[in-house]
């Protein structure tokens, strides 16, 4: 079955030169597009969609708060925010509205169908690095703390679950969490799944925010 795919931007150009991409993929189909975020939800409510290709400069309503109401739907499709400059506030506020993802404007055609494929399988967050970089990068937007994490469902995870957990908050993949805790990588999936249903979070990007958010980790990406 084909990834449905929808293309929310205001540039009718952008949007016409990611769906001749797109199209051409025989495991993806553009079935929506919408100019900005309202006409975007409105589109949602008729419209199965899978992934969300999402502007966040756009009128009527931005990216950034067309994301979080996206996410609030109970049936929600995943969002990658579209930028033009690398570490944009708003692909933060993105990720912290909801979103998978991020990716620039002018990424190479194959890395944003890897992107979208990533995504929508849910195996691994969009670019885990560069998504390092943008939380350090507006650390210090995120609360600051010396104490334990007050989130009280991080307690609940197993030890090894935590060291899973700090692992995906510094950028490495499943691969690289594997190799560095010496487990399958399979193994490691699960306990991914597994924090992830403990800590009530939608994707690994979540986790990231978390991690910055209780103090798990620093700027920088060390443990906190």
């Amino acid at each position: 079955m084909s990834i449905r795919v929808m293309l929310v931007d205001d540039q009718v150009l952008l949007r016409t030169g990611f769906r001749m991409v797109l199209a051409a993929q025989p495991d993806m189909e553009v079935v929506a597009e919408a100019g900005d975020g309202l006409e975007a939800l409105e589109v949602l409510r008729a419209t199965k969609v899978d992934v969300v290709l999402m502007d966040v400069r756009m009128p009527r309503l931005d990216g950034v708060e067309a994301t979080r109401r996206i996410c609030e739907l109970a049936e929600h499709p995943k969002v990658i925010i579209l930028t033009t400059f690398d570490l944009d506030e708003y692909a933060f506020s993105g990720l912290k509205a909801g979103a998978s993802g991020f990716m620039l404007k002018d990424v190479p055609p194959a890395e944003l169908l890897g992107a979208i494929r990533s995504v929508h399988s849910g195996d691994a967050v969009v670019a885990p690095s560069t998504t390092r970089r943008l939380l350090d990068r507006f650390a210090p937007m995120l609360p600051t703390t010396t104490q334990e994490p007050e989130h009280k469902e991080i307690e609940r995870l197993t030890e090894r679950e935590r060291e899973v957990m700090l692992l995906v908050a510094q950028g490495l993949s499943n691969g690289e969490i594997a190799a560095r805790l010496v487990l399958s990588e399979a193994t490691v999936k699960t306990h991914v799944g597994r924090i992830l249903t403990k800590l009530g979070l939608r994707d690994r990007v979540q986790v990231v925010v978390l991690a910055y958010e209780t103090g798990l980790v620093r700027a920088g990406g060390g443990a906190g």
